[in-house]
């Protein structure tokens, strides 16, 4: 322990520790550049008159086709929305991923808890009322018009259920300085403007 003490108090051991140190540090800073210079070439190559090649496929509300299976909202402690547009509690979901629209508590397209703006206290509501088939407008212009940095988020969908539960997760457009919503009463969006701020 006292050899350790005497060499640390050498100065040219210190010049070592700190030399060493320096290089970590330029390095790992020189790597972190070259992931934000990388990433941030990745959004420019697209030109500004490319249209992106959307792949959503709108469900047509009324359909005759069979789903034997169904894709639901998931993370719901309480409440599921499966991609026909049901909500229901989670205790009524069906084995095979579809709310059973005999319950009580299983609503289709509802857009309780809704601002006229689309965005929703609920997140369960917020992809409900998405999936209306009247929203499909509404949704085509907002994918015309993604943002560059959404672009990257919004390719990866194929279909109508996976936007709607994308666009009615929080983003940055719901809160202000990073840490607080514009309106905590309805974070959920799926509308083409974020949520209105209130007064604090």
């Amino acid at each position: 322990m006292m050899v350790l003490r005497r060499l640390l108090r050498k100065r040219w051991v210190l010049g070592v520790v700190f030399g060493l140190s320096l290089i970590y540090f330029l390095t790992s800073t020189l790597k972190q550049e070259e992931r934000t210079i990388r990433d941030r070439t990745l959004l420019e190559v697209r030109d500004a008159d490319h249209r992106i090649p959307w792949k959503v496929r709108f469900n047509l509300g009324n359909s005759s086709r069979q789903i034997t299976q169904c894709r639901n909202s998931i993370q719901g402690k309480t409440l599921l929305t499966d991609e026909l547009g049901y909500v229901c509690e989670r205790k009524d979901l069906l084995v095979n991923g579809c709310c059973n629209i005999n319950a009580p508590s299983s609503r289709q397209y509802i857009c309780k808890s809704c601002l006229a703006n689309g965005c929703c206290n609920i997140y369960e509501y917020c992809v409900s009322c998405c999936l209306q088939p009247d929203k499909q407008p509404l949704l085509e212009r907002f994918l015309n018009r993604a943002a560059e940095g959404f672009q990257n988020l919004f390719t990866a969908v194929e279909d109508h259920f996976e936007l709607c539960l994308a666009k009615c997760r929080t983003s940055s457009q719901s809160v202000q300085h990073e840490n607080t919503y514009r309106n905590p009463q309805a974070k959920y969006c799926y509308g083409e403007s974020p949520p209105e701020l209130l007064p604090i």
